[in-house]
């Protein structure tokens, strides 16, 4: 067992291999955190401290005692209306009107396995891989229970937490705010890690000391968002990618988030990751429950690097799910960047052809196939086949790509309607709309109340013609705004948020069901929606929109920080490039896309000879590499928003295989040597350059390096196949 209770004193430990977390239950019935980070032993309640605090506020049962303040302590579930005035996890609104709620400890349940939560994505683990803990508190005035989930995948250093919360009391409540995981730290200085950007620019880390206010990054756009990722790192001042201790935190849900860090007036550092307080009171009815999505944690004492690579095990081996878990993905040609809305039957089929050619497995025909959809201003909720611009049936034209040697993908965008639809002629009412009020347009589309089950249904089925009718193996699925009409006439403006990625979910889950099959890569504009949520159903996700090689150096590397490799949609696009019009050599291209699961995003027609005979050997050379890459550990070796190159590499399991990888980021003249310097080798062991033939030691590699050529090109790039002998 990983999860441990002392009855004399209360407390709870929580063990993983390299990690111990430890809360107590105090003589009032708090649940105190005592300490979460590198192993320990023994009781870590020494390091609570009482004393007199000005202005904070104690609790009636303290019974005169100034010293004990919820203000000062640290908690594991703090609420809202004890006395605390740092963030609080929950607060809810009672049916007199008061916001007030007193949890106290009642029991707790020890259980093999992981718990799972019913309609949420969550972490899943066998009977002999977790452990459960389930903490049950209650507000005596209310009759409001929150029962904590601790879910311990021991050897993975993985813990997860959830809360359920259930209204046993006599009248309906609101719960206005929700978190599912609090972090308490009464002692350090810490950087909060966080990954913003824009559509065509996501996941740029940014790094900020925590400092004494609430910092918050968060999204209310329906979706984790471009903007900012659902993920985030606590970590000391001085950790650096290889060294310190960091902790981390990734919401396992796909739509409105809030994480809160603050330092408080007497140093103390909390942290909090949970749902978006703005557009959300959601009611209970008596006997109603909710249950708030999940948190993951994990500790590193050795850096980012480490706190990586556990994050990947994790999401690779316990979100993603399905026949693509492990398996090696097709390498795909996408219609888009080829021939965007402009192509019938015969344009897919010729691609087909020329993509066969090439040695590439798929060829997916994207926007532009279905209802009157001539551009992005019409047809959207119209999921039949426009024959007459293919010039033929699905049906037909898959059996045309088959004959190729190929399979056939599609892309799709079910969750939303055109105004200039069927659909939307017929209900108006199935879009998300305030009542009274003309709709916020987003590229001349609206977006289904996915929180209906009627909704699901019909689109449901009609999705499902089409993807019987042409026996498809891949399918797109995009989500090509934001949401900003947040009322249904299901449950007013509280609940829809919510409930719409609930609904998104339930769909996802019958799809999957239904098809088991067929490989869905999940996309929102690019990366608008790259969060664990939406892996558990897609096991890849289009890292973004743009292709540029540059650029994707830069959203690729703060992905890695939390998301496997396997998971990252990343393609080969035309040059000049579509987002920037930058030139790119195509070999460096390719070893960009490589970092992902690899496809081409261009016209194989308009290439050169040589450029054809190029890929041909690229994807050659992935098929090689495909398990090394998919499967093997992820090291950053430089920072890309720094320095002279980018380098990264992959790494099997018994460090016998290395793919190391290095892009060129300068060219000036009389340019200096750049020497990568390679990490998690055998210092004693000897590794051989698959093509030069030259031998090194470990140690060298890690100590001094690898100089990379000087050469008279614009961002050369470099892949080194590395062997231990």
């Amino acid at each position: 067992m990983a999860v441990f209770y002392q009855q004399s004193n209360r407390i709870f430990t929580l063990q993983t291999n390299h990690s111990t977390y430890q809360m107590k239950v105090d003589d009032m019935g708090f649940l105190l955190h005592l300490y979460y980070g590198s192993k320990v032993s023994g009781d870590m309640d020494y390091l609570l401290t009482y004393y007199d605090r000005g202005f904070s506020g104690n609790p009636s049962d303290a019974a005169g005692d100034r010293t004990y303040s919820m203000d000062v302590l640290p908690q594991e579930y703090p609420v809202l209306g004890t006395g605390d005035y740092r963030s609080s996890a929950l607060i809810i609104r009672s049916a007199d009107g008061s916001e007030c709620c007193d949890l106290r400890y009642v029991s707790h349940e020890i259980k093999k396995g992981k718990y799972g939560l019913k309609g949420l994505p969550a972490v899943y683990a066998g009977e002999n891989e977790a452990d459960t803990l389930e903490i049950l508190m209650k507000d005596s005035v209310s009759g409001l229970l929150v029962k904590l989930l601790y879910g311990v995948l021991e050897a993975e250093d993985i813990i997860t937490r959830s809360a359920e919360i259930v209204n046993q009391g006599g009248g309906e409540v609101i719960v206005e705010k929700a978190a599912s995981a609090c972090l308490d730290f009464i002692t350090g200085n810490y950087d909060m890690i966080s990954f913003c950007g824009r559509h065509t620019m996501e996941r740029i880390p940014q790094r900020e000391a925590v400092a004494h206010g609430n910092h918050v990054i968060g999204s209310r756009r329906g979706t984790s968002s471009h903007q900012y990722n659902p993920a985030v790192i606590l970590a000391e001042t001085d950790t650096t990618e290889d060294a310190g201790k960091c902790y981390g935190m990734v919401f396992v849900y796909s739509g409105n988030f809030m994480c809160e860090a603050e330092k408080d007036q007497f140093d103390q550092t909390r942290v909090v990751m949970g749902l978006q307080s703005d557009l959300f009171h959601y009611p209970l009815a008596k006997g109603e429950s909710f249950l708030v999505p999940e948190t993951i944690l994990c500790f590193s004492n050795q850096g980012f690097g480490e706190l990586s690579r556990k994050y990947h095990r994790c999401i690779r081996e316990h979100i993603c799910r399905g026949r693509y878990m492990q398996e090696k993905r097709p390498v795909l040609i996408n219609s888009w960047e080829a021939a965007y809305f402009d192509f019938n039957g015969e344009t897919i089929a010729g691609l087909a052809k020329e993509a066969a050619e090439l040695g590439i497995d798929m060829v997916v025909m994207d926007d532009g196939w279905f209802g009157k959809r001539e551009d992005d201003n019409s047809g959207l909720g119209d999921w039949q086949v426009n024959e007459k611009k293919l010039g033929c049936t699905l049906k037909e034209l898959t059996e045309r790509v088959r004959k190729t040697g190929l399979s056939f993908g599609i892309w799709m965008e079910p969750e939303m309607v055109s105004k200039d639809s069927n659909l939307f002629r017929e209900h108006p009412d199935w879009a998300l709309q305030n009542p009274g009020r003309k709709p916020v347009m987003g590229r001349n589309q609206l977006v289904l109340d996915f929180s209906r089950q009627e909704v699901r249904d019909h689109v449901f089925d009609q999705i499902c013609r089409v993807l019987d009718e042409g026996n498809i193996r891949y399918v797109k699925w995009d989500m090509n705004r934001s949401l900003s009409d947040f009322y249904s006439v299901n449950g007013g403006s509280g609940k829809v948020a919510y409930d719409y990625v609930l609904g998104v979910y339930d769909f996802m889950e019958k799809l999957l069901q239904k098809y088991p099959d067929i490989l869905i890569e999940g996309c929102s504009g690019g990366g608008g929606r790259f969060d664990a949520g939406m892996l558990y159903y897609t096991p890849q996700i289009w890292c973004s929109d743009n292709t540029d090689a540059l650029d994707r150096l830069q959203i690729q590397y703060g992905t890695s920080f939390f998301y496997p490799i396997s998971t990252v949609g990343s393609h080969v696009s035309a040059v000049p490039n579509h987002q920037t019009g930058r030139n790119i050599s195509l070999n460096t291209r390719a070893v960009v896309a490589m970092a992902g699961t690899f496809g081409y995003e261009l016209d194989p027609a308009k290439l050169k000879g040589e450029e054809k005979e190029e890929i041909k050997e690229q994807v050659k050379r992935y098929r090689k590499y495909a398990g090394l890459i998919n499967e093997g550990d992820y090291y950053r070796l430089t920072d890309p928003l720094k320095g002279l190159c980018a380098a990264w590499m992959f790494m099997d399991g018994k460090k016998e295989k290395i793919l190391l990888n290095v892009v060129m980021l300068e060219s000036h003249g009389n340019m200096p040597v750049s020497y990568v310097r390679l990490k998690g080798l055998e210092a004693d062991a000897v590794y051989e350059d698959a093509d030069s033939k030259k031998r090194y030691f470990g140690s060298a590699l890690m100590e001094a390096g690898l100089p990379m050529p000087v050469e008279l090109k614009e961002y050369p790039a470099y892949q080194i196949e590395l062997n231990k002998i």
